[in-house]
């Protein structure tokens, strides 16, 4: 006997994302261990190559809060503190245990990012998915 289309169960949508290089989640990790540490990398990303210093999630909210500081306006003080307010925010949203996670993010200082072969773009923080990076290598450009 077979099963008609409306008594069949229904599957759940399955939602999927790309894989990060798990080598690549690890060093980051690894950097997150210490705020005053970076590595120079390369990165393949859909809009060219990135190159800069790899740093761990701290060291860039850190530099992130430095940079808001010197926003000017009535409302100056609120934004520099923006950034630990969205690490809480996130923190209470995903109810966060003190657990370590492998990274989902990816910051660069100092970064350049150069299009194909039509310019670059000079960045003194830059923060991307990490998922989006497609290849990547240790050092900069010569």
């Amino acid at each position: 006997m077979s099963e008609s289309a409306e008594t069949r169960p229904v599957a759940a949508p399955v939602v999927t994302e790309p894989v990060p290089d798990l080598q690549l989640q690890l060093l980051i990790q690894l950097l997150d261990r210490e705020q005053r540490s970076s590595l120079p990398v390369t990165l393949s990303v859909s809009g060219g190559v990135l190159h800069g210093d790899l740093i761990g999630h701290e060291a860039w909210k850190a530099d992130w809060a430095r940079s808001l500081r010197q926003v000017e306006g009535e409302g100056a003080h609120l934004i520099a503190e923006f950034p630990e307010t969205v690490d809480q925010g996130i923190r209470e949203l995903t109810g966060e245990d003190g657990v370590s996670h492998l990274p989902r993010w990816i910051h660069l200082r100092d970064a350049t990012l150069v299009f194909g072969g039509a310019g670059s773009l000079r960045l003194p923080l830059w923060r991307g998915r990490l998922a989006d990076v497609s290849g990547w290598a240790l050092g900069r450009p010569q």
